[in-house]
């Protein structure tokens, strides 16, 4: 049968004949049989016979249905037959109740669980034939296509939104926020115990489909038995009672366990279940293969998630505790002393450098006190500054004297660096003040390699005191330099590291701030307090550097008060000149 045979002849005006004796009149009835030659002849094979054209019709893709002018069907094709079992010919088309083969209709429908597609093509005489086709696999294979990539679609979706959050907090919220609509319409998730609580979040589906996320804290023993089991990593598989076990956790307050659907899927960590995830919706949308799978591949994506947002929270809690216990520690409060301190790190992320300072109180009122720079930046410096202040915090009790304490720190080093293989060294101010009845102060101090102090004198000279020394930690017997140096009451002696000196800025962003510079900064501030005065040090500092890269910044400044005058250590604001001549005045 070809194109122009449907077009311009009748295919079921009886010039096919049909070799079926069983059903004859299925394929042509109401017509007076007329010879097959009326159709081009198709030619025979050799030794054989000429094939019959309803043997062709019976293989076409297509199903057949001829209707005459009055809608009466005429012919039905074998196929159309199978596809079609209610559509008979003689017979109205309209009375077999197939959709989608009525008057305009066109397009795909569903009939006897099968996806079927008819088009209506015109023929002569006010005739018309229906072409039917089953497309049901091909459906399903598109189908399933979509859905795929949906699933794709989703997770990708998943794992840029949980490539984010390095908070636990915040990671938990966000995957029961995704999960709702795609998974469930509640969405609960339950982190593994820590400290004996158990905190959960949970999303439930809103009427603006933006879902509401809200969290708890459960103890382990009020956990449901299908979320201690998942924690676990066994995943359970009986629906009713999770449902119910939800409900009575009140996590499910609008399900109930006979319209509802609930799945249970651990979310897979280092070694054990980081958390369970629990998903539930209402039973007209039962949770197929496709659908667990779909879970199982977002509880893994959140176990990754939540894994890293807690590894990161334990190292930053151990980073916290060492930076903690690295941080220079604010001098000890001691009688005719006050401090002043300021610190800046050259890595500010870290709040830790290699500069140190401190104080400890000795048994006759005196107080030992310190500031140095060890070699290097960063976490590595810190951690041999820790290991050089609890050196200097044991050996003060064994020896209070300057030079020979260094010393015994000086071996103390040593045996630490050669100990680790490392080759660090600090150079190190440490000194002992005592007050003196006038309210004024003796400073002995050792040097081992540092910058050289500063006196601020009552007059307002600036005096540099000479004192000279080699590293600490490099040699087994250094040379220490030592010098005494007395206060007057009201005046101040400066310590500070070389990040300060040797801050570069300027015009060109190249200049060192040098020792000139510095004593020019602090010639007139003879009447400051110690902590006013460490803190201008700072800011002039960081005022050349220009926000630019500089070395770690330490300042120390310790000045000599009457036993009745002011030791704070913490002050705000500079006092006003008349008030500072009174103390002066009353100091004198």
């Amino acid at each position: 049968m070809t194109a122009s045979d449907v077009r311009d002849t009748d295919p079921g005006d009886g010039r096919i004949s049909t070799p079926s004796t069983t059903r004859p009149a299925a394929w042509s009835v109401g017509a007076p049989p007329r010879p097959t030659a009326a159709l081009p002849p198709l030619a025979a094979d050799r030794g054989s016979s000429a094939p019959d054209w309803f043997e062709v019709v019976e293989h076409f893709r297509e199903g057949l249905v001829v209707c005459d002018a009055d809608g009466v069907v005429r012919h039905v094709s074998p196929v159309a037959e199978r596809l079609l079992p209610k559509v008979t010919p003689g017979e109205l088309l309209s009375v077999s109740g197939v959709p989608g083969l009525g008057a305009g209709d066109a397009g795909g429908f569903t009939h006897r669980g099968r996806r079927l597609t008819a088009r209506q093509v015109p023929l002569s005489g006010g005739r018309c034939c229906w072409y039917v086709e089953d497309v049901t696999e091909n459906v399903s294979r598109a189908d399933a296509l979509l859905a795929e990539r949906a699933r794709s679609a989703f997770l990708a979706v998943v794992g840029d939104k949980l490539g984010n959050p390095l908070h636990p907090d915040r990671a938990a919220a966000a995957v029961v926020r995704l999960a709702v609509p795609t998974l469930a319409e509640v969405a609960v998730l339950v982190l593994a115990p820590r400290a004996g609580r158990v905190r959960w979040w949970r999303a439930a589906r809103a009427d603006d489909e933006n879902p509401t996320v809200d969290s708890g804290v459960l103890t382990g023993g009020e956990l449901p038995a299908a979320m201690t089991d998942g924690l676990t990593g066994v995943e359970p598989h009986t629906g009713d009672w999770l449902v119910e076990q939800a409900v009575d956790a009140g996590w499910l307050p609008a399900f109930t366990g006979a319209d509802s659907v609930a799945r249970v899927v651990p979310l897979p960590g280092r070694d054990a279940p980081v958390g369970v995830l629990l998903v539930a919706r209402r039973a007209t949308r039962w949770y197929d293969e496709a659908d667990v799978d779909l879970v199982r591949a977002f509880a893994a994506r959140a176990g990754a998630a939540l894994t890293t947002a807690l590894l990161y929270r334990d190292q930053a809690e151990v980073a916290d505790t060492l930076q903690a216990s690295l941080l220079p520690v604010e001098p000890v409060e001691a009688v005719g002393v006050q401090w002043g301190t300021a610190y800046r790190p050259a890595q500010a992320g870290l709040r830790i450098g290699g500069d140190f300072y401190g104080s400890h109180r000795l048994p006759d009122g005196g107080s030992v006190f310190f500031l140095g720079d060890v070699s290097g930046k960063g976490v590595e410096a810190a951690v041999f500054t820790g290991q050089l202040r609890q050196c200097l915090q044991a050996l003060h009790r064994l020896e209070s004297h300057p030079a020979r304490l260094l010393r015994l720190l000086n071996d103390a080093l040593l045996e630490t660096t050669q100990a680790h293989g490392q080759g660090r060294f600090a150079t190190i101010v440490l000194g002992v003040a005592r007050p003196e009845r006038d309210g004024g102060l003796t400073l002995t101090m050792a040097g081992g390699g540092h910058l050289p102090p500063l006196v601020l004198r009552a007059s307002g000279e600036v005096e540099t005191v000479p004192l000279r020394g080699m590293l600490i930690g490099v040699v087994p017997d250094p040379r220490v330099g030592e010098v005494t140096v007395r206060l007057a009451p009201g005046e101040t002696c400066l310590l500070y590291s070389d990040g300060v000196t040797e801050a570069r800025g300027g015009r060109r962003g190249a200049e060192q701030f040098g020792a000139e510079r510095l004593v020019s900064a602090v010639t007139g501030c003879q009447r400051m307090p110690a902590p006013a005065l460490a803190e201008r040090v700072e800011q002039v500092t960081c005022d050349w550097l220009a926000q630019g890269d500089h070395d770690d910044i330490a300042v120390l400044a310790l000045r000599a008060t009457s036993p009745g005058g002011r030791g704070a250590r913490h002050l705000h604001a500079v006092p006003a000149p008349a008030v500072i001549d009174r103390a002066e005045e009353a100091d004198a």
